[in-house]
């Protein structure tokens, strides 16, 4: 049996052959999805350029997609498909050169990607005319397969109206075993109103069953393996309880700021951005009950359930803050598109606490924010302290605390934060931390966070995708935060910093503190 640990880390050369060799070949244990005609709405778009296709050129190059897939660009403005296939193909050669560490190499798998251009096929058309719809049913009828699936790479107000559109057009029905299946990104509404009415119109005209709600969150396999974390050893699973954990801190920091996406950032701002779907689908993934099987409805039921119980939260719970000029760049409101006197927050803090025999009394801390000192996506579990009696003449303040935590990004891994005894004659406490990274066991394999999005929607696998229930819930719970009767005070912060005082407040109120966002710990050598 081959070494998993030496497979991950041979040279980038023998990797680009191997990936050569393999291309079109099914991965083990998985077999390609059944033939389908895929259908982008927005195809011209970065979403198209930037993400999906280098999905399906990961796929193809997995082979986990049916020779008989098919491949419709919808986009208005009328061009050649011979122009789009060249357009998309210089685009995921600088994708590929650009990304390297997320294709595992710099060069096109000229066989993957040319499998997936053949099949690609410009359709011109107006999003909101009825004439563009009945073209294209026609065109679907001369399909290879009757399966469809209808991805909305498209800004969310064109969501409702494709889809009155698509079903007005009869091109949702459901015939014999075919199936049609509609993917629709973030922002699934901007608030419990604005979802609640996005909901009622999508299900005007689609069973909940064909909708898949994609958050592509959920497409990166570290956050996949907190359901594998949490239920697949015994050692674990016990302990994920009032009794043993004194809090759970979910962190998603990036060094960047907007990057020309002012605009669009000052509708939105971070709590909206990333609280009620990001953030909480890892609070519900890290504190769901478990469920009776892996089947999705199963897993879904425990999520929802989580969110039920989710109190709604208020002003005292929530920090917001912006940043100001310094090393990294200038201030959040000298960025285009930004208004001067924004009060748009690009850092958000939130003390979330759940209702329910598990978690009731453990604080769940959420924290998300721009240009703060490291890129970090992470869970941080922290137990309760142990007593000290027997260690007297040890401060229970320089104990360190036990805290498992599961990097999601960049790094993909787990670690766990522990004492033991400091070699010598005095009985003395230090502060260890076992790591497990996942390339030091595994191969890394090409991927964009969408492949397995993609993959189960075309399966119809749902277990990764948000429900309606689950999604109004989510927005039930911060509703109050979104529509306060008093404007929330926006706290500025040094760009490059871990953000505003007032978020360190916010834990020190409940006599707790963040966990550091540059860990030297964590840049050790192993």
């Amino acid at each position: 049996m081959p070494n998993q640990a030496s497979e991950a880390k041979q040279p980038d050369q023998s990797k680009q052959s191997k990936q050569a060799d393999q291309a079109n070949q099914p991965r083990a244990g998985k077999h390609p999805a059944p033939p389908c005609t895929l259908v982008i709405f927005g195809a011209g778009g970065d979403l198209t350029k930037r993400l999906l296709m280098p999905a399906l050129y990961n796929l193809s190059a997995d082979g986990l997609l049916d020779d008989g897939m098919e491949i419709i660009g919808v986009n208005h403005g009328e061009r050649e498909t011979s122009a789009w296939r060249d357009e998309l193909t210089q685009s995921l050669k600088k994708f590929a050169a650009d990304k390297a560490s997320t294709f595992h190499t710099s060069q096109l798998n000229e066989k993957a990607w040319g499998w997936v251009e053949q099949r690609l096929e410009y359709f011109p058309g107006e999003f909101e005319e009825d004439e563009t719809f009945a073209r294209l049913k026609d065109r679907l009828s001369k399909a290879k397969t009757q399966n469809v699936v209808f991805y909305l790479a498209v800004s969310a107000r064109f969501f409702a109206p494709i889809v009155e559109h698509l079903g007005k057009a009869g091109l949702l029905e459901e015939k014999d075993d075919d199936f049609r299946r509609l993917v629709i990104e973030k922002p699934f509404g901007t608030d419990l109103a604005s979802a609640k009415d996005l909901n009622e119109r999508i299900l005007k005209y689609a069973q909940e069953t064909q909708v898949y709600r994609i958050d592509h969150f959920l497409g990166k396999d570290t956050v996949q393996s907190i359901l594998a974390v949490r239920f697949a050893n015994a050692m674990f699973e016990p302990i994920m309880r009032r009794e043993y954990i004194d809090n759970v801190q979910i962190t998603a920091a990036e060094t960047i700021g907007v990057e020309g996406r002012g605009s669009f950032y000052e509708q939105t701002g971070a709590f909206r951005d990333m609280v009620p779907n990001h953030l909480f689908q890892l609070l519900g993934m890290i504190a769901m009950e478990p469920p009776n099987s892996f089947d999705a409805e199963a897993v879904r039921d425990k999520k929802a359930d989580i969110f039920d119980a989710i109190q709604p939260l208020s002003a005292k719970d929530v920090v917001f803050g912006q940043y100001e000029a310094g090393p990294p760049g200038p201030a959040y409101k000298d960025e285009d598109g930004v208004a001067k006197d924004s009060r748009t927050e690009t850092y958000a803090a939130a003390r979330v606490h759940i209702d329910n025999w598990r978690w009731a009394g453990v604080p769940f801390y959420l924290r998300t924010g721009k240009r703060l000192t490291e890129r970090r996506t992470e869970i941080s579990i922290q137990l309760k302290r142990v007593p000290f009696l027997m260690f007297r003449d040890t401060p229970v303040e320089s104990l360190t605390p036990n805290v498992f935590t599961i990097r999601i990004d960049p790094a993909h891994g787990t670690s766990f934060d522990f004492n033991v005894k400091v070699p010598g004659p005095i009985m003395q406490i230090g502060p260890v931390r076992s790591k497990f990274d996942y390339a030091d066991f595994f191969a890394e394999r090409a991927n964009v966070g969408y492949e397995t999005l993609l993959y189960d929607c075309m399966l119809g696998d749902e277990t990764l995708f948000q429900r309606a229930d689950s999604i109004e819930t989510a927005w039930a719970a911060v509703d109050q935060v979104l529509h306060p009767d008093t404007p929330l005070d926006v706290h500025g912060y040094a760009s490059g910093s871990a953000g505003p005082q007032a978020a360190d407040d916010l834990l020190a109120a409940d006599g707790r503190a963040w966990r550091p966002l540059t860990d030297t710990q964590t840049q050790k050598k192993d």
